[in-house]
């Protein structure tokens, strides 16, 4: 079975425009749908003007991102008006709002994150003016046997589904109720897709999950948990890169640490969000683990997997959060040093356990103090560590030409760093050894070795 599917792989004189917003989870999501679309007659198109189908694959895990979704809405309804088109809401926000959406008058068809099979049969219904519903959440689905038509520009990285859902249940988070409970995908079909894409030239995958530490496939004789998981990926060639994410503080074991250290190709970067660095905020945001064992596992992670870089999340303005609570965060960024770090204001999700249990009480301006001061202080450690690069030696994967200018190659560092240099004589998918002499915040600047 040939698991890279390209994006013309169907003649047809339909065409899919869409939209994705939020994590690597969704852009994976969206390659599925793609895949499923394909096989009923759609061919893809990144021209909105052309298309027959425009879709969005939403997130709803910040207020900010669903009301981009209604303004992109807005936008699509104008292509309506220039010709027929028929508009879906895909993913989270599609679970979330299912009705209100229909209700809109400006979306003909509403799409849950387990219901993408049912995309045939609710298009068909739309092309005859029925609007349609599906977001039935599953315990079962993982979409395990499809082929997903990779939207990548460079055809060198590569997203790999694990798994589903999640069973944590963070007091801010909608993502147990809008992708439902964690089921795990069979692990033979992970390994034969990374084999594939090996074989079409990818040289990196990143396996995905909303808590790959608890992946854990158990059947037919078959006892696999993550770092068993992510072992037999990496053995799959030495050229084969193999990346994560993301990892839950309270799971990420010795095990899968001891396996990293094991593989060269298993690259040197762990996203671990900590949220907060209080106790208390810890604990009214259901994180399953103190300030303490946090910083135990960075401390193991150091130990076990020297030069790990390691990024975050980090919410500003939580419940009840006090100025000590704030300065707790900012110390734990000074102690671990994280080389990059995704950095919001709370924003009360309807629906979650924060919203029913705890008021929304601090301030937005002292909310937006506390995030600037989250976000200068990460702008500096960022710019500590990346010049701590400068005189290394980094193995890269070339992505692609660079932004910075003609001549230019970047390519990322096993510690996920971004690296240009220049280069005339390799591609996209060749692997060069630099030599770093200069850095900003966010980019370390080569030569070649």
């Amino acid at each position: 079975m040939n698991l890279l599917k390209p994006l013309t792989a169907t003649p047809s004189d339909k065409k899919v425009y869409i939209e994705t917003y939020g994590c690597q989870m969704n852009v994976n999501d969206s390659e599925v749908v793609l895949s499923i679309l394909q096989d009923c007659g759609y061919r893809y198109t990144e021209q909105i003007e052309q298309a027959d189908l425009i879709l969005a694959n939403t997130c709803s895990i910040r207020d900010n991102a669903e009301q981009r979704i209604w303004g992109r809405i807005d936008q699509f309804h104008l292509q309506r008006k220039k010709r027929p088109v028929i508009v879906g809401i895909l993913g989270c926000m599609a679970e979330r709002l299912k009705e209100k959406l229909i209700e809109n008058g400006k979306v003909d068809i509403v799409v849950g994150p387990d219901s993408y099979r049912k995309l045939p049969e609710l298009l068909k219904a739309a092309q005859e003016g029925q609007k349609g519903v599906e977001t039935t959440l599953s315990r079962e689905e993982t979409y395990a046997e499809l082929t997903p038509t990779r939207l990548d520009k460079n055809g060198v990285s590569a997203f790999i589904s694990i798994m589903r859902g999640c069973n944590n249940v963070c007091s801010y988070c909608v993502v147990p109720y809008t992708r439902g409970a964690e089921r795990s995908r069979e692990p033979g079909s992970i390994v034969r897709e990374a084999c594939q894409l090996f074989e079409n030239g990818y040289r990196e995958v990143t396996l995905l999950g909303q808590n790959v530490d608890s992946y854990h496939w158990k059947s037919e004789g078959q006892d696999v948990d993550f770092a068993d998981l992510l072992e037999k990926v990496a053995q799959i060639n030495p050229l084969l890169r193999v990346r994560f994410s993301t990892s839950y503080p309270s799971d990420i074991s010795d095990k899968l640490l001891k396996v990293m250290a094991s593989y060269d190709n298993i690259c040197r970067h762990i996203h671990l969000p900590v949220q907060s660095g209080s106790n208390p905020m810890l604990e009214k945001m259901r994180r399953k683990y103190t300030r303490e064992w946090y910083l135990e596992r960075v401390a193991a992670i150091r130990r076990e997997v020297p030069g790990c870089s390691l990024t975050t999340d980090i919410i500003a303005g939580f419940c009840g959060e006090t100025e000590q609570d704030h300065q707790d965060t900012l110390s734990l960024m000074e102690e671990v040093g994280y080389d990059f770090a995704f950095m919001f204001q709370y924003s009360e999700r309807p629906g979650t356990l924060a919203a029913r249990k705890y008021e929304d009480d601090v301030p937005a301006k002292v909310k937006t103090q506390r995030l600037e001061e989250i976000i200068a202080l990460q702008m500096k450690k960022s710019e500590e560590r990346y010049a701590s690069m400068v005189g290394t030696e980094q193995l890269v994967l070339v992505e692609g030409p660079s932004k910075k200018g003609e001549g230019q190659l970047c390519g990322r560092a096993s510690n996920y760093m971004m690296c240009v240099f220049p280069d005339k004589q390799h591609t996209a998918g060749d692997y060069v050894k630099v030599k770093v002499v200069g850095a900003t915040p966010a980019t370390l600047l080569c030569e070649l070795v």
